[in-house]
């Protein structure tokens, strides 16, 4: 039976700028990873290495199929919102119908879109 989601593998042309933009925008940390004889890197979301990045030597070609988003949880949305504003990140908040949560919908360097779930509580006087 299936638990959980262990991590997100993405292939990146543009390794540094990647890191920097998960490290310095979601607060991940660029943490241990094995030596697999290829560069990348290994974001932790707390304990867990949630964003595999692979170095490649151009970028990635369209592979079907493709996936469209990974999420994150999150508090904290005001100051997450703040981080993006300082930083001109664009982004777009939404909710969905049933589900207590707002998504901030935002996308990495290499344009791989992300979503991260905030409470609908922290979201007051935001929509």
């Amino acid at each position: 039976m299936l638990q959980k989601l262990e991590h997100v593998n993405v292939r990146t042309s543009n390794l540094e700028e990647m890191i920097k933009w998960y490290v310095e925008v979601l607060d991940m940390v660029n943490g241990d990873r094995p030596d697999f004889g290829f560069p990348g890197a290994w974001l932790y979301a707390g304990d867990i290495p949630a964003v595999h990045l692979v170095e490649v030597t151009e970028e990635p070609r369209s592979i079907e199929p493709k996936i469209e988003h990974f999420a994150f949880g999150a508090t904290g949305i005001k100051e997450f919102l703040a981080k993006l504003d300082d930083r001109d990140i664009a982004y777009s908040l939404a909710t969905v119908r049933n589900l207590p949560i707002v998504q901030v919908n935002v996308s990495d360097p290499d344009d791989n879109h992300i979503h991260i779930d905030f409470p609908i509580e922290e979201a007051d006087g935001l929509l």
